[in-house]
């Protein structure tokens, strides 16, 4: 575990799963506290995001067993550096690894804090000879309600720009090949646990680069961004008291897709010795 601070922000992030497990302004934690409802804080996902079918992954001719979001929130990481400020992880392939995943990877995961601002960056390198076929998203799980007394339908996700696009579901884990209405109303999505009832609010044709989670009477309010996502994923578990503001490069694997890997929908691929840098942040806020 590194602890870091700088009297704004108390952050704590753990060698298993480089998961980020504290974040607290003012004494306040912000991140879910990993209850009997849902056993972690904010996981790494990572090679894949969502489910595969079958959890089953086919590359040439083979299948391997990829379990969903991946395996990289339960590997321990090597810290490369730990500092007053933030600290700096990293994952390589192994044979534990190739044996779910056969390809050649580097990924390194940097926390850094500034002012009011957690800044959260992934690097994904190719040290291979092939194509590496990835996805990466972000799984940070945000108190709700944001204050004791407050009610949960008081709170909503305010977007940088309207999101009028339909969003998608998954049935099974799986997306859904029909699209919905998006119950976001202009740049407002009100939040509720019935939005729930039907998995997570995924947004794969987003305008914005940014979304205030804010509530009338709540002491603080954070905005999350992101850069090199092309997806959000937004999600709690009816009545329990988290959600999800899930940054990601990837999706599901689309229901009826039975080919081989590299040809998933929504896959970062990355040529032999490129690497691919993406991310997200929080700042937190009145």
């Amino acid at each position: 575990m590194h602890q870091f601070g700088n009297g704004i922000l108390s952050v704590a992030v753990k060698a298993a799963g480089a998961e980020l497990v504290t974040l607290s302004a003012g004494g306040t934690e912000l991140l879910w506290q990993a209850g009997p409802a849902w056993p972690r804080h904010a996981p790494v996902l990572f090679p894949i995001v969502g489910r595969l079918a079958d959890d089953s992954l086919l590359h040439d001719g083979r299948r391997f067993r990829m379990t969903q979001h991946g395996f990289a929130r339960d590997r321990d990481f090597d810290w490369l550096d730990r500092t007053a400020d933030g600290c700096r992880l990293r994952l390589t392939e192994d044979p534990h690894s190739l044996a779910l995943y056969p390809f050649r990877f580097a990924l390194e995961i940097a926390y850094r804090i500034e002012g009011p601002r957690l800044s959260v960056d992934y690097t994904l390198r190719n040290p291979g000879e092939a194509v590496l076929p990835a996805s990466i998203g972000a799984h940070p799980a945000f108190r709700w309600p944001l204050a004791d007394g407050l009610g949960k339908p008081a709170h909503r996700l305010v977007f940088e720009q309207p999101e009028p696009a339909p969003i998608r579901r998954v049935a099974g884990g799986l997306l859904r090949p029909d699209s919905v209405p998006s119950p976001i109303e202009g740049r407002v999505l009100a939040l509720n646990d019935a939005l729930f009832a039907d998995d997570a609010v995924i947004l794969d044709r987003l305008a914005s680069r940014s979304v205030r989670y804010e509530a009338d009477g709540a002491p603080q309010a954070m905005t999350v961004g992101w850069h090199g996502m092309e997806q959000l994923g937004i999600w709690s578990k009816p009545g329990a008291d988290f959600l999800c503001i899930e940054p990601w490069h990837g999706l599901a694997s689309p229901a009826g897709f039975s080919g081989a890997f590299v040809d998933k929908p929504g896959l970062m691929h990355l040529a032999p010795g490129e690497e691919r840098r993406l991310g997200w942040s929080v700042i937190v806020g009145p």
